[in-house]
């Protein structure tokens, strides 16, 4: 990493305040603590005539504290917005940067329209949205898209399956070997497939991620990491997969599978409640669901508040 700053426009402070690591010449991640729900990582790329952003965050506060802090970096505008999937602590700050294209994969604009306003309860605890607009990408491919930062390539690609969720993109800068994820990679949080596949993922990451050979890699959510943590989410996933092979041959419902399995190695991560709706999504794909396949993600939803407590899973964004 070649140098890291806290940003002190717009200040957050609260679950911690959000910093610009510079992973390669010109390229940034922009960190947000603690990773939890719905507060996200971003990136941005800076050029001679304009930035690349990678994502925006999820509420009108935090993106203008971002937009601040890559003003802090550079004079220059913001003139590509790349979605790397639908979620809205990804997508929701896209209306904040003026005039800029942005761009997604055409399940990621649809995503964005279906999902629609945000909302926090009763599902989490009350959030400071702001002002939010819809803006969904513009711009939309396939497959994939090629971005240019002046001379450097940067491949923007669908991962071709359901993994975190249906529309999920990397953006691969080879020259650098520097790697945004969005949310297939978390570090320090629980991994999140509700709404994609554990199959998928893990396909994804074996086949399409790994052998890109990344050093440096910025994922959805907590700290900066290299290539060791594409082995620490499989670690995870096969978790998953065999917790709920085994939970659901004795016949337990995947609440009560989630209640008794002893998170072992994973008893650090953060947002435990969400191996409740992973195991929604596993049981489905032990019953033949193709990745991606609609299940009853309320039903998840509700057990994952169940597993805590009963209460509103705790947002901070």
């Amino acid at each position: 990493m070649v140098s890291a700053v806290t940003s002190t426009a717009h200040d957050i402070t609260t679950p911690g305040r959000p910093r610009v690591e510079e992973v390669s010449d010109g390229i940034h991640a922009y960190i947000q603590p603690d990773g939890t729900w719905w507060i996200n990582n971003t990136g941005f790329l800076v050029g001679t005539r304009g930035v690349i952003s990678v994502d925006a965050c999820s509420t009108e506060r935090r993106t203008r504290a971002y937009l601040a802090a890559i003003g802090e970096v550079t004079p220059q505008p913001v003139r590509t917005v790349v979605n790397t999937h639908h979620h809205g602590d990804h997508t929701f700050g896209n209306y904040l940067f003026a005039g800029a294209t942005i761009v997604g994969h055409e399940a990621t604009r649809e995503g964005v329209l279906q999902w629609g306003m945000p909302f926090d309860a009763p599902v989490w605890t009350p959030v400071e949205w702001g002002e939010i607009e819809l803006a969904p990408p513009f711009l939309t491919y396939r497959d994939g898209v090629t971005v240019w930062v002046d001379d450097l390539r940067c491949e923007v690609t669908h991962v071709g399956t359901a993994a975190h969720t249906t529309n999920d993109s990397i953006v691969w800068i080879p020259e650098r070997s520097v790697l945004f994820s969005g949310d297939l990679l978390f570090k320090g949080g629980t991994p999140f497939l509700l709404q994609g596949s554990i199959a998928g993922a893990i396909t994804v990451l074996e086949e399409v991620v790994k052998p890109l050979g990344a050093e440096t890699i910025v994922p959805g959510h907590g700290p900066v990491s290299g290539p060791e943590l594409i082995d620490e989410v499989l670690s995870y996933l096969r978790f998953v997969q065999n917790t709920a092979r085994e939970a659901k041959a004795a016949g337990l419902a995947p609440l009560e599978a989630a209640r008794d399995t002893n998170l072992g190695e994973f008893a650090e991560l953060k947002d435990k409640e969400r191996l409740a709706g992973n195991l929604h999504r596993a049981y489905a794909e032990l019953d033949g669901a193709a990745p991606g396949a609609q299940i009853d993600v309320m039903a998840a939803i509700g057990d994952m508040i169940a597993f805590n407590g009963g209460q509103p899973l705790s947002c901070h964004a």
